[in-house]
Parts: C-alpha cells; structure tokens; sequence
C-alpha cells in the first residue's frame, strides 16, 4: 500500500511528525513501512516552462522546433514528441540541469538546429511509465518556476506492508487515524481545491453539490435510471448517483498529482476522481457512460451461460455463472469488485456518467479475480472487506469531487439499494480481562483512552462489563473479546510492557502430550551431542507420495514420505564443507496418500543420522567409529520418552531401500514394526572417500502418545541375591530377544534381573549357531534365597527353552 507524507498531513493537521517518525509508529501500530521514497529527489534542476510556438524542424520529419519561455529569454529546443503544442505548459530541464536518473542535459545541435534543453515526458521525470510525450501540465504556472515546488512535490511516499486481517489500512483515512492526536477525532476532510469555473459555480449552489440519498430495498432509482440487486448474498448493497452535463478532460495539477504521489496514473478528470477516493478513502468506485448503459438499467445478478465481456485493459474475458457481475438491461458491463467493461468506460465524449459505490463479498471478489486471473486496486480491497457504512461518505465525495473537477451537475438523489443492512458489532469487554491477558494495571477508563481514537464506542454494561460497538471499518477484524485485548496491546505499546514475569498469566493449560513428548526427544538427545534439523517437507516427485494441487516448482511438488532422506542430505551437505563427525536429528511430519483417493494421512516420525567418531579423537587411543551398537543403544535410550513400552529391537530379515541387509535392525512392538535402523547403504549417500559409513533410524511416534508410565519408588533390597551364569546354544535363526523373553516367561517370581554378557562362535559349537551366556540374578522381598531355590527356577528356564525355541545349555 502507497501513502503520501503530504495526503496524510492534509487530513491530519497536527500531525508533525518526520517521515521516519512516521513509519516508526506505524511499524510499532502493527503496519511495518517496508521503504520511504522521497519523490522530489532528482527534480531540483527541473522547470515549468510554456510553449510560445511549435514549427516543424526543417531537416527531420518525426522532430519539432520549440520556442521555449522559462523564465528568461526564449529558447529553442528541438522536441521528438508529438504531443507538443503551443501555449501549454511542461516541465523542462535547460541546458547544463540534470535528470532524475543522473544524465545532464547539455547544449547541443540536432539535425544542423541548436537545442538549448529539454522538454520531459513522465518516464524522464521518474513519475510514471510515460514515454510516448511529453508531460503536459494543466494548471496557472509562472514560467520559470520550479517543478517540484509547484506541483507539490516535495513529498515522501511509504511503502506501507498491510496484513490481510487490517483491510481498513488500505487508505490514507486509515492510516490517518492510526497517526493523528486524538485518533478519530483528529481526522478531517480538506475541501478540494477549485479552479475559477468551479468556484463560480459553487457560489450559485451555495457551496457543495446538494447531495440527497433514497433509500430502497431490492429495486432503486436514480434520475430515470433503475437499479436492481437480485443476488444479496453477494451483493447486500449497492449505491448510485448520476451526474449530467460533465466535461472530460485532463485532472487539475492538484488531482494529477496526489495519484502520482501514491504511483497511480492519472487518465481524466472523472476517473482520476474515483481513484482518488479509492486512496483516501478505501472505497472502490466506478464511473460508467450513462449514456451507453441500456435501459438504462443496473442490475446486479450472476453471469449467465455464454456471458462475457471486453473488460478495461482490451481482454475478452468469458463469465462463468458463480460470477456477480453488473449488467444493464441487456447484457454485462462490469466485473462486479473486479474491474469495469471497455463498452460503458468514461471517454473524451461521455457528458452523463453513473457513479457506483457498493458493497461485494469478500469470498466471491477472490474467486473471481483467481478465475479471471484479473487483480486490480478494487478487488484488493473488496477480498478484504471494506467498510459497510462508509459507502454514503466515499459516494457524496466522489460526487463532489466529479463536480469540482469535471463540472455537470446532480438533478436527482441517489439511490441507497440496501437489502441486507449490516448490523453492527457489539463486544462485552471485562476489564479484568484485559489486566490479566496483557498483565498490566487497567480499569475500564484507561480501556476506554485506549480503544475511543479507534473509533470504538465504550458505554457501561452490566456486572462491570464494558459494552464496546466496532465501527464498520473493523468490523472484519474485530469480532471478539481477545481482538479487542490486542487492540488495547497495540495502542498501549508493545515496546511499554515490562520485561519481567507478571502475577496474571493467560492460561494455566499444559501443553499437549505430543509437545511434550517432543520436548522429552529433544532433551534426550540434545543430552547425547546431537543437534536438531529441520528440512523441506516438498520433495520431488516418485510413486506412492502425495502431489501438491498447486506446487511452488516442478521440482518440489509432492510431499516427503520420510524423514530420514532430507537427514542424509543435510550428511552430504557437511560432507561438502570437509565435515566427518555429524549427528542430527529431525522430529516432523511425513504423509502419505490416503484410501481411496481421500485425503492424505499425516504421522509424526523420529528420524536420526550418525556418521564418524564415537567420541572426539584425543592423544590417549586412536577414535573409534560408530557402530551398530551406538545406533540400538541410541534407539533404546530414545523410546522411553518417545512413549514405546514394551518396544523390542530385532535384526532386520529382508531388503531394505536405505539400510544394509546385514547391519540393520528393526523396533517392534506386539509384532507391529515401529521403526527402522542401521548402515546406510552407500549408493544412497553420495559420500567422499575419506568418509566413514553412515548409520541411521527412524521411528513412526504413536498419536496420540500413550500416557506416560507411572513411577513407582520402592525400598532398597534387605536381602541379598543369588546369581547364576547361564550358556546356551542358540540357532543363529533365534534371536537373542526371543531367548531373553523365554527366560523371563520361565524364571518365576523371584527372576529379579537378566542380561547378556557373551557371544561366542568357534571351536565346541556347531555350525550354525552360537552361544548366547545370560547372567541371572534372583531374589526374595522378605527371605534370604537358598541355592536350591535358584537351581529349581533355572532348572524351570532350561526345560522351557527346549521345548520352545529348541536351545540347549553348553557343554562345559
């Protein structure tokens, strides 16, 4: 959004701020001023000069000779525009002046004539896209004058970055009342400036247009014409006025140059008129031929099948029928919110014209303007929302403002065609509310100082309650207690709040169990030297992942499937900058595509990526590598506060598209894979030679986590354990999982512990298979065990193992 300095201190005449005090509070208001562009920059050496004569250059058919008055004597300057007429007036740079775009101008000979200058079009100046001629300057000037000075400007232009929740700050109004002492009341109207037809006129009516508005339902007139809405649901109100005996031409100086201020293109006197309401405003108005509208009629209806029309920049654009379109008796003549047709548009010839000012849904503007891949100024507001009850002041200023500049007159009041009136909005505000939320000391006067300059009306309620009604122009944004809070925040100052932790907190509601699980991931493994990465979740494109309807690029234009991929790139990324100890990890989200064609089913996943040493090298032993013994240990530490339980680990027993077959491992739980680990095969890294083996895991996190287990504390031991070593030849098809199973389905009540200790292959076992040695340890709550207690429970562990898993105890 363009704001001029100038337009916002005629409408705000105390404020005096600089320019960058100015975009300082607007960044603090919430509207950050993304640059300030000073537009008199550059224009110092330019003139206003009049044209005395033009007579074509004696040895060139496209050029002109010019006599020129600046001020001085009267110069010749030779001129390739053809716009260029005697007793006009142009800006003009003599000889030795620079321009904008630092080329200096100097005396020079053109086809055998001396030319002493130039005369400038808009493009030269840096003021439009101009460049077919000269800038011709409507107005009473003095030759010689400068250029800046005399249009006014000596002007700053911010570029203002809007949220789309913030539609009333698409105008100079807006933004006034956020800046001007005293807020809204601080806010006026600057009369027009009129030239010696206009003030004579206004003398005879006695001051502004007298301006009349009737109201109606569905069906309105104004001066002969009828106006009818039959779709209230996209239109709910739509308002008229017709203005006769109009002359069109050229904007005043004045007018010209406020939308040059804001980087819009003057065209004439009637449609510069309704952009500049549009600016102050935020309102969007149209300006029809009334004398090429049929009927002559307006109705606001749906396109038909077949409908189209030539729209204002030459396209032949067809309607679809969800399209509100504005027609005349016959057929459409406007893009309703969108942008008018090239059959009704204002020209040279029009001397009746049909102002309209109305009232769009946001929701069918935006599906339009996709549809039409048509944006312009008015549909930028209508998506937005513009104020329901603004619609009466924006239609009597353009009014006066088309009379002001264009001459004509109104002979009959306009017409308000308003089936669903907006009803305002009302908010129970409790003060406390406001103290506790924001956690500072208010009572409803310092709420009602800060939300009055809105424009917000506070009356008393009942039961303490502050009863606040929005005006029109926030009616979009503010809609509930919490909005108003945050408009309290925003004129309080975001800067003012203290730093330090207040008695008031805005809630007391633990954070999901899903945050916290993740939370309890990252501090385990934090703890253990990894670092956090986070990766793109667009991928390109395979089977069996999810495409994206509308992708950013070719490339990237389905979603990830898996973690573990964007892991091993970020490997490869520090491969690339010399790096061979790397650790990350990545808790995200990875989807895949849904049954049937529904929608896209979304899982949070665990993804880890090791590579290098175990542990820094140092001068006392050479650095050991990682190993798949680093990759279950991590996987083992990690499940508990990924809220597996009862979570086993087992040699992975097929293919896989990352891992090794032989150095890989998956994580079960009741016999359902969770999750994955081991080496990554090497074609799946692009890894250099001095690189060591990468290792990875992922896991598929439960949703919603199982409730975390309850601890429970019990007394140390009072009685001491017995232990017994057990060797047994195991198959190498039984894994050493199920064996420790079995031995903790057979040891009893008093199998207190049981790990593995050794592995043995070689001489005394058979091919085939190896010995697994368990230690076991028993023990009694409230006895001393006896050794026959713990042959009896091993001799129990031994039978059970033969009969189920077919192992045997070694022969010593």
């Amino acid at each position: 959004m363009n704001i001029s300095y100038r337009w916002l201190r005629a409408l705000a005449p105390e404020l005096r701020d600089s320019p960058q005090e100015v975009a300082d509070r607007l960044t603090m208001y919430g509207a950050p001023v993304d640059e300030i562009v000073r537009l008199g920059e550059g224009l110092g050496d330019i003139l206003i000069a009049r044209v005395e004569s033009v007579r074509r250059h004696p040895n060139a058919d496209r050029l002109t000779l010019c006599e020129v008055s600046a001020g001085g004597e009267v110069v010749r300057v030779v001129c390739g525009a053809p716009n260029v007429r005697a007793g006009a007036w142009y800006p003009y740079v003599p000889a030795g002046g620079v321009l904008p775009n630092g080329v200096r101008i100097q005396q020079t000979r053109i086809r055998g004539e001396e030319s002493n200058g130039m005369l400038c079009s808009e493009a030269e100046l840096g003021l439009g896209r101009d460049q077919g001629g000269i800038l011709e300057l409507h107005g009473t000037f003095e030759p010689g004058e400068r250029f800046v000075e005399a249009l006014a400007l000596d002007d700053h232009r911010f570029v203002v970055d809007v949220t789309p929740n913030r539609p009333d700050l698409l105008s100079h109004v807006g933004i006034a009342r956020e800046l001007a002492h005293g807020g809204v009341a601080g806010v006026t109207l600057p009369p027009f400036p009129a030239g010696a037809q206009a003030r004579r006129a206004s003398r005879r009516r006695g001051g502004a247009p007298a301006f009349a508005i009737a109201a109606a339902d569905t069906i309105g007139e104004v001066d002969g014409v009828s106006v009818r809405i039959d779709d209230a649901d996209l239109c709910p109100r739509y308002m008229a006025a017709v203005i006769r005996g109009v002359q069109v031409a050229l904007s005043p100086e004045w007018l010209a140059g406020r939308l040059r201020a804001v980087g819009a293109r003057p065209i004439n006197n009637v449609v510069d008129a309704t952009n500049y309401v549009l600016s102050e405003l935020g309102q969007p108005l149209h300006a029809f031929d009334l004398d090429r509208l049929a009927g002559p009629a307006i109705v606001v209806r749906r396109a038909r099948a077949g409908e189209g029309l030539t729209t204002l920049d030459g396209q032949a654009r067809k309607l679809e029928p969800d399209m509100l379109a504005i027609c005349d008796a016959e057929r459409p003549v406007a893009v309703a919110g969108v942008m008018g047709g090239s059959e009704s548009e204002v020209s040279s010839t029009t001397t009746n014209v049909l102002i309209e000012c109305a009232l769009f849904d946001p929701k069918s503007v935006r599906r339009t303007r996709k549809a039409l891949d048509l944006s312009t100024d008015a549909s930028y507001r209508f998506e937005r929302g513009v104020d329901p009850t603004g619609l009466p002041m924006a239609l009597r200023r353009v009014v006066h403002l088309i009379v002001t500049v264009a001459g004509g007159k109104t002979t009959a009041a306009a017409t308000d065609v308003c089936p669903r009136p907006a009803s305002p909005v009302v908010i129970d505000l409790r003060p406390q509310r406001v103290a506790q939320v924001l956690g500072i000391e208010c009572n409803a006067s310092s709420v009602r100082a800060q939300l009055k300059p809105l424009g917000f009306q506070v009356k008393p309620g009942r039961r303490g309650f502050l009863r606040v009604t929005v005006p029109g122009w926030r009616s979009y944004d503010v809609t509930r207690e919490v909005d108003l809070i945050e408009e309290v925040a925003r004129r309080y100052g975001y800067d003012r709040f203290p730093a330090d932790l207040r008695p008031y907190r805005p809630g007391t509601v633990s954070d999901d169990p899903s945050f916290q699980r993740e939370e309890e991931l990252r501090s385990e493994l934090v703890a253990c030297g990894l670092l956090e990465a986070r990766t793109a979740a667009l991928v390109p494109g395979r089977a069996g992942l999810v495409p994206l309807a509308n992708p950013l690029s070719a490339e990237e234009g389905h979603l990830r499937d898996a973690l573990l991929p964007g892991l091993l790139r970020r490997i490869e990324h520090n491969f690339g900058r010399g790096l061979r100890d790397v650790r990350l990890f990545e808790i995200g989200t990875i989807f895949r595509p849904g049954a049937a064609g529904g929608q896209p089913v979304e899982a949070t996943h665990l993804a880890i990526v090791l590579t290098g040493l175990r542990a820094p090298a140092h001068w006392s032993g050479p650095g050991e590598t990682i190993d798949l013994w680093d990759v279950r240990a991590l996987l083992e530490q990690v499940l508990a506060p990924a809220h597996f339980y009862g979570a086993e680990l087992h040699p992975w027993a097929g293919d896989h598209v990352y891992f090794d077959r032989d150095l890989a491992l998956s994580v079960q739980v009741s016999g359902h894979v969770i999750g994955e680990g081991g080496r990554v095969r090497r074609e799946a890294v692009d890894a250099p030679p001095w690189a060591g083996p990468v290792w990875g895991s992922e896991l598929t996190l439960p949703d919603p986590p199982p409730p975390p287990r309850i601890v429970k504390f019990e007394p140390l031991p009072a009685f001491p354990a017995v232990e017994r070593d057990l060797a047994l030849v195991t198959p190498d098809a039984v894994a050493a999982v199920r064996v420790e199973r079995a031995i903790r389905a057979a040891g009893g009540e008093f199998l207190d512990h049981v790990a593995i200790f050794d592995v043995y292959r070689g001489p005394g076992i058979p091919e085939r298979t190896r010995s697994l040695a368990f230690r076991l340890r028993f023990r009694a709550p409230d006895r001393t065990l006896r050794d026959e207690d713990a042959d009896r429970a091993t001799g129990a562990i031994v039978s059970h193992l033969r009969e189920e898993l077919g192992v045997e105890p070694r022969a010593r």
